[in-house]
Formats: structure tokens, C-alpha cells, sequence
């Protein structure tokens, strides 16, 4: 399945960054921490990793996993020792050991996004889970970026994959959909002015009963058919340590059957 060519990432990223301190992105951020922190904050475990393709941008605040940190795509100044710089492709990280996974809009800006979430699901633990942060196809944002001029800047050159899709990728990669939420139905106006005049296209989106925000979120669980949990070691010595009678007792047994 293929996806149009982006510019390499290392030339996006600058302009990532300025459209997320613009007042549209900003507003969009803080919309997308309102959802997501309601859920990392009910999700537990000892490890946490989000791939981001802004290195500001942590949305695990709320979360009570204990060690949180972010995959970066490229060394920055100034950045904290929560991050990993790595391509989302190939993660070095072991197989199986983070327990929540958090995409932010890594699947919108990558020429794989499937392998993305291939990564994503390699290195989560059986029980863990993912959750994914992207721009929505079927929104105002969606129509938007259909006619617009600014097809190859961000964020409009981003994939904005649906929801339909996402759900037939989970399924290949065993994770179960828990969850599916939509948000910000503002129209993709840069200014405030025009943004807050037309108000009122928002109060008539938002009573539809179609998922049809400015981004979606999706919460998934790595669930494996036929996984039996493994007792610790000292439960299974406990089990395999049975008193048995004695040498010297079982030859008394044999004397006594043989006198008879």
C-alpha cells in the first residue's frame, strides 16, 4: 500500500515545528493533551515511549508509568536525557520491553508509516498498549487539504491515514481496538479572527455522530491468542518440592512384603 513521497525529514521538521508554535497548531496541541492525557493516565507499567516528530512535545505527563521518554528523529540542541534519537523505522530498542507506545503524528510524517507501527508493536509487551495521534482524512482539515496550494508543507503534506485503514493494520499485527476519539472542530483557518467567526460551522460538526475532529486518537492493546502466563521460579520449585519416603524406608516396605 503506498503513500505519496514527502520530503526528507530533516527538511520537514523546521517547518513542523513552526506550524505547531503557530496559534492554529498550538491550539491543536493543547486539543490533542486534553484527549490523550485521559487515557496514558489510566494506562500503568514501568516503561513508556513516544515517537514524535517534535522533540517538545510530551504527552505523557499525566501518565503514572514510571520511566518516560521520547524517540526523536534527529540530535538537537538543548534536548532533555528522556530522548532517544532514532529513525521510527528502527528503534533500537529490545523486542517486548515498553509497555505503553505513543505515536504522535509519527505515522502522518514517514515514507512507512505501516512499518512505524510495525516498530511500534515489535518493541510492546504482550498486555501493553498503543496509542495514536494523527491528523483525520474525514474532517474539515481533511476537505481542506484536498484544495489546498500548500500540499507539500506541513501539516498538509502529512498522510492524514483513516480510520478504516488504521483498524485493518491493527488487526494484522494482533492489537485490539479499545478505543477510537475524535477532536477539535475548528476550520483550518490561521487566524484566530476567522477562526472564531466561523464558530458556528464547529457547533454544527461537532453534534455529528461521525468521528470527524481535526485528529483522531486510537487506543490499542497487543493482545496474543494463547498466551499462558509463566509461574517465577520460586513458585515452581515450591511445586516440584514433594517429600518422598526415605531409601532406608522403602527397603523396610520391601522386607516385609517379601517375608509374607
Amino acid at each position: 500500500m503506498s503513500f505519496h513521497k514527502q520530503q526528507p525529514l530533516e527538511i520537514l521538521l523546521p517547518q513542523l515545528k513552526a506550524w505547531f508554535d503557530s496559534d492554529l497548531g498550538r491550539e491543536l496541541l493543547t486539543a490533542e493533551s486534553e484527549v490523550v492525557d485521559k487515557i496514558v493516565s489510566t494506562l500503568f507499567g514501568v516503561h513508556l515511549a513516544q515517537f514524535s516528530v517534535d522533540s517538545r512535545v510530551q504527552l505523557y505527563k499525566e501518565s503514572p508509568v514510571s520511566h518516560c521518554f521520547s524517540v526523536i528523529p534527529r540530535l538537537e540542541l538543548g534536548i532533555d536525557d528522556h530522548n532517544i534519537v532514532a529513525d521510527n523505522t528502527q528503534v533500537p530498542l529490545a523486542h517486548e520491553s515498553v509497555d505503553v507506545v505513543l505515536l504522535h503524528h509519527a505515522l502522518d510524517f514517514t515514507d512507512s508509516p505501516h512499518q512505524v507501527l510495525r516498530e511500534a508493536s515489535r518493541i510492546l509487551r504482550p498486555g501493553g498498549h498503543v496509542v495514536i495521534v494523527g491528523f483525520n482524512p474525514l474532517s474539515l482539515w481533511g476537505l481542506y487539504r484536498l484544495f489546498s496550494r500548500k500540499k507539500n508543507l506541513p501539516p498538509w503534506c502529512g498522510h492524514f491515514i483513516s480510520h478504516r485503514r488504521l483498524s485493518d493494520w491493527l488487526k494484522l499485527l494482533e492489537l485490539t481496538e479499545l478505543k477510537h476519539i475524535s477532536g477539535y472542530h475548528h476550520a483550518p483557518l490561521e487566524k484566530s479572527s476567522l477562526r472564531s467567526r466561523l464558530s458556528c460551522m464547529k457547533n454544527w460538526v461537532k453534534p455529528s455522530p461521525a468521528k470527524n475532529g481535526a485528529f483522531s486518537v486510537m487506543l490499542a492493546r497487543k493482545d496474543i491468542a494463547g498466551m499462558t502466563p509463566i509461574r517465577p521460579g520460586w513458585a515452581l520449585r515450591r511445586l516440584i518440592n514433594i517429600p518422598v519416603a526415605e531409601p532406608s524406608a522403602r527397603d523396610s516396605l520391601r522386607k516385609i512384603r517379601e517375608s509374607r
